[in-house]
C-alpha cells in the first residue's frame, strides 16, 4: 500500500502554521522585553552609584564649610593672633604706634612724589623706633620669688614682704625693672645685672588704712626705651591676696558685764535637776531621792525635795545692720564693723556660742580667722530692706539666744529699733548699739530694748560695762 503526502493548503496546516508563527513572534516580544529590563537596570545602577559619588562629594564640600569647620578655622586664627601676633605688638606703646604711624606715611609719600625733605623726617623718626626695638629685643630668665610676711593683718598695721629676683642662668643678666601690683597701686624696683646664680632681695611694706581685700602682685619684669616707645613686660610670680581685718579691742570686764554666768543664764523654766535653786515642793513618783531635802522632810514629816530653775548655756547673737542708709558716713559704717567683729571675737575667745550675721550674709565661726575673714568682705548695702528683718532673722538662727546685740548706725530710728527687738524671743537680753562718730557715751531705753550709744572704738568696753548694772 502506498501512502500519499497531505495537501499543504489544508486547514489544519494551516492552523499549525499561524500557532508556530504566533509562538516566534512571543518568543522575540518577550526577549525583546528582557533586553529591555536588563539595560534599564543597569542605566538605574550607574545612576545610582553617580548619585553616591555625587552626594559623597557634596558631604565633603558641606563639611569644609560646616559650622564646625569654621570654628576649627576661627579658632586656629584666634590662637596665632593671642601666641604671635599680639604679643609682638603689644610691646609697642600708644606713643610709640603714633611716631611709627607718621613715619610709615612720611617715607610713603617722600618716596612715591620724591620729597626728599619727608624722606629725611622719616629717617630720623625710623631711628628712635630702631633704639626702642633694641632695648626690648632678648629674653630674660629670672627666677621670682614673691614672699608675703603674714596674708592678714589689722587696720593700721604693716604687710611686710620680699621680692627676691634671682638669675638661674650660665650668664649675666643686664639691669631691669621690677613692677609689684599692691591693689591700684603699683611699686617699681630697680635690678642690678646679675651676674650668673646671683640674685637681689627688695623689703617693702603695704600700709593699712582701711578694712579691705588687697592684692599684691604679680610681679613683672619690665624692658622698655627712654622715650617709652616700647615696653616689654614678663609675669613672673602670680598675685596673692592680703585680708586686711577690722580694728577690735578686747572687752573682758564689759562681757561680764552682760554675760555673768559662766555655766548658764537661768531662764523662767523650772526643772528637777540643774544648777539654780527656786523653791522646794512636795515629792512625787518619779523624783530623783537625791534631791530629797531631809532637814525639811524631817521638820515637817513629809518628803520634800528641791525644785530648780532650767539654765541655758550663753548663746550671743551679734546682728550687724549693713544698711549703707543707717549711716551717716563711711567711717561710721567702719565703727559699727569694728563693734561687731570686737564683741564677736570677746565671745568667741570665751567659748561661748556665737551667731554672728548681717541683711545679707552669716560669718563663719569655725575659726577666728574666718570670722574675721568673713568680717573683712562686709559691705554697705544699698537696697531698701524693712528692719524688723533683722530681728526676725536673729529669731530664726538662734531661737534660744540669751544675748541679742544690734550694731546699728546713727540714722537708725526708735520705731526701727522696737520693730526689730519685738521679733525677739522672750526672755533675751537685747542691746541695740549706736554707732555715732565722735558721740559722747549714753545709754537709754526702748521698751526692753537697752541702748547704747559710743563714739569710739576705745569706749566701746564702758558702754557695754554700763549695760550689765
Amino acid at each position: 500500500m502506498s501512502s500519499s503526502p497531505l495537501p499543504s493548503d489544508t486547514a489544519d496546516a494551516k492552523a499549525a502554521k499561524a500557532a508556530a508563527k504566533k509562538q516566534r513572534r512571543a518568543a522575540k516580544a518577550q526577549a525583546r522585553a528582557e533586553a529591555r529590563r536588563a539595560r534599564t537596570a543597569k542605566r538605574r545602577a550607574g545612576s545610582q552609584a553617580q548619585e553616591r559619588t555625587d552626594q559623597g562629594s557634596a558631604d565633603d564640600a558641606a563639611a569644609a564649610t560646616s559650622p564646625s569647620g569654621l570654628a576649627a578655622w576661627r579658632d586656629a586664627i584666634v590662637e596665632l593672633w593671642m601666641r604671635r601676633i599680639h604679643p609682638v605688638l603689644d610691646v609697642i606703646s600708644p606713643l610709640g604706634w603714633a611716631l611709627l604711624g607718621v613715619t610709615v606715611a612720611c617715607w610713603i609719600i617722600g618716596l612715591t612724589l620724591h620729597i626728599t625733605e619727608l624722606n629725611v623726617i622719616a629717617f630720623a623718626l625710623s631711628v628712635p623706633l630702631l633704639i626702642a626695638a633694641l632695648f626690648v629685643l632678648g629674653r630674660a630668665r629670672y627666677a621670682v620669688t614673691l614672699d608675703l610676711q603674714s596674708h592678714r593683718v589689722v587696720v593700721g598695721s604693716r604687710a611686710v614682704g620680699r621680692v627676691e629676683v634671682a638669675n638661674p642662668t650660665q650668664r649675666s643678666i643686664l639691669p631691669s625693672r621690677i613692677e609689684l601690683a599692691v591693689g591700684k597701686a603699683t611699686a617699681q624696683f630697680l635690678v642690678p645685672r646679675l651676674p650668673a646664680g646671683q640674685s637681689h632681695e627688695e623689703l617693702f611694706a603695704v600700709p593699712t588704712r582701711k578694712r579691705a581685700v588687697l592684692v599684691v602682685g604679680p610681679v613683672r619684669s619690665v624692658r622698655d626705651d627712654p622715650l617709652s616707645l616700647m615696653r616689654r613686660q614678663v609675669t613672673w610670680a602670680k598675685a596673692q591676696e592680703l585680708y586686711v581685718h577690722p580694728r577690735t579691742v578686747r572687752l573682758d570686764e564689759a562681757a561680764s558685764g552682760f554675760l555673768r554666768d559662766l555655766e548658764g543664764t537661768p531662764s523662767s523654766d523650772l526643772s528637777s535637776s540643774d544648777i539654780a535653786f527656786h523653791a522646794l515642793r512636795d515629792y512625787t513618783p518619779g523624783d530623783d531621792r537625791r534631791h530629797v531635802h531631809w532637814r525639811t522632810t524631817a521638820r515637817t514629816g513629809k518628803l520634800m525635795v528641791r525644785q530648780f530653775e532650767e539654765t541655758r548655756r550663753s548663746h550671743v547673737v551679734v546682728a550687724l545692720d549693713n544698711l549703707a542708709d543707717h549711716y551717716a558716713s563711711e567711717d561710721e559704717f567702719e565703727l559699727a564693723v569694728a563693734a561687731a567683729a570686737s564683741i564677736s571675737a570677746q565671745t568667741f575667745r570665751e567659748e561661748k556660742e556665737l551667731t554672728p550675721f548681717t541683711f545679707d550674709a552669716r560669718q563663719n565661726t569655725l575659726s577666728y580667722r574666718q570670722m574675721m575673714d568673713d568680717y573683712t568682705v562686709v559691705d554697705p548695702l544699698r537696697e531698701r530692706i524693712s528692719f524688723h528683718e533683722l530681728g526676725q532673722k536673729a529669731a530664726d538662727l538662734a531661737p534660744n539666744a540669751s544675748a541679742v546685740m544690734m550694731v546699728v548706725g546713727s540714722h537708725t530710728t526708735a520705731r526701727e529699733l522696737n520693730a526689730a527687738a519685738t521679733q525677739l524671743p522672750l526672755g533675751v537680753l537685747a542691746v541695740a548699739i549706736r554707732c555715732v562718730e565722735d558721740a559722747e557715751v549714753k545709754r537709754s531705753a526702748i521698751g526692753s530694748l537697752d541702748v547704747v550709744t559710743v563714739g569710739s572704738l576705745e569706749t566701746l568696753a564702758r558702754a557695754l560695762r554700763a549695760v550689765g548694772r
